[in-house]
């Protein structure tokens, strides 16, 4: 779907809260600080600059990829870590996404080698390429500094409301590939690991989206449900719903109202390092809305 200056304004209002919201996030990434303070943080951060959270906050450590945000009472504190933020901000639902690495493990290489990767992916990037030619130009970056990509992972295309829509952007050198034409809107999202370069679903989810409006029985989760409906498609955290929801959360879930986005965790327990842009495809080149 081709966007109008309307919506793509929208997407690049999204983009300079996101920009702004990540430079502060990251100071607040230290030992000793707890993940919920960070989530919140940054979570309020959004709104208070005139966005709307465009899912949880992701705060993946170590061998963990992603959907991992805090539960409404998590004690977790950071130790000496490989912090994943993932961050995304909406504008009447036009998504502006990314991500950044914290070290505090003392492994600045492997960061570097995600860095590059997604510096060199962007610079490929013009009306007409290939993504199997910007998943190369990833997969070359990073096993140029000695790393694996996380090829089951993938960047993708940004619609409104919708945070993973066509195109898959792979992170590897792919067979075939789609087509990127000017006014695209997608997000390059590589992955770097000193592991085997998969990963695998390792539940323990604290991160639902709504795939139903059925009805449903109960009460507590026919209440639940309401407040559900105001994130339309968009993922949200178990923690945004308040506590004692379990009972109503399950319910809706056994209904097949809400999935769940399960934790993922490289498959050798590899350290991932993680970077993201969100890009509008040009004639010549694209522009990076999340600088």
């Amino acid at each position: 779907m081709k966007e109008t200056e309307e919506t793509i304004e929208k997407y690049r209002k999204a983009g300079k809260i996101l920009s702004d919201v990540r430079a502060e996030a990251v100071n607040k990434v230290k030992e000793g600080e707890t993940l919920l303070s960070v989530a919140e943080f940054t979570e309020n951060l959004i709104r208070e600059k005139g966005g709307e959270p465009a899912f949880p906050v992701n705060i993946s450590r170590n061998d963990e990829a992603a959907h991992t945000t805090p539960s409404f009472s998590d004690k977790a504190v950071f130790g000496k870590d490989m912090v994943k933020l993932d961050i995304g901000v909406h504008i009447d639902g036009y998504i502006a996404d990314t991500a950044i690495t914290v070290d505090l493990s003392g492994n600045p290489e492997l960061v570097k080698a995600v860095e590059k990767a997604l510096e060199d992916a962007i610079r490929t990037v013009h009306a007409g390429v290939n993504t199997n030619e910007i998943g190369g130009a990833i997969e070359d970056a990073i096993t140029s500094c000695g790393y694996k990509p996380v090829i089951n992972l993938t960047g993708h295309g940004l619609e409104q409301y919708i945070q993973h829509a066509p195109p898959s952007i792979p992170n590897k050198r792919m067979p075939h590939g789609d087509i990127l034409e000017e006014g695209d809107i997608v997000a390059i999202e590589p992955f770097a690991t000193n592991g085997g370069g998969k990963i695998y679903d390792a539940g323990n989810a604290e991160i639902y989206h709504l795939v139903s409006e059925k009805p449903v029985r109960h009460p507590s989760a026919r209440k639940l449900l309401e407040e559900i409906k105001k994130y339309k498609t968009l993922p949200f955290a178990k923690r945004w719903l308040g506590n004692n929801v379990d009972f109503a959360m399950l319910t809706l879930v056994k209904a097949d109202i809400i999935r769940p986005y399960p934790i993922l965790k490289e498959i050798n327990r590899g350290l991932i390092s993680q970077a993201e842009h969100t890009i509008i495809i040009t004639e010549d080149g694209c522009e990076v809305i999340t600088k």
